[in-house]
């Protein structure tokens, strides 16, 4: 499967240990394969596009916290997941990611 390419859009760090934070994040999320950059736009390699519960978790928060654009996340919907992700009772990010 070809990776997936999330975009991190201007992201907004009040301090430094706050971007200390969010690359820390990055290095435990286990789907992560690397990041590369261009600009103001930070690129999250995704070594595939079905990733684990845990994972997916973890980039719903991330973007959450950040304010990445979280409609990207949309492609790691799959049959496993959609009951927590998409269903009912709808999650704090189901406005962000689906409508």
């Amino acid at each position: 499967m070809k990776e997936v390419k999330l975009i991190c859009k201007k992201v907004i760090f009040y301090f430094q240990k706050d971007e200390d934070a969010f690359f820390e994040w990055l290095k435990k999320i286990k789907c992560l394969d690397h990041t590369s950059a261009a600009r103001d736009e930070l690129y999250l390699h995704i070594k595939k596009k079905n990733i684990s519960d845990d994972d997916l978790r973890n980039l719903i928060g991330l973007f959450y916290r950040y304010k990445v654009n979280m409609k990207q996340l949309q492609i790691f919907l799959n049959e496993t997941n959609k009951e927590w992700f998409r269903g009912k009772p709808k999650g704090f990010w189901y406005k962000r990611v689906f409508e």
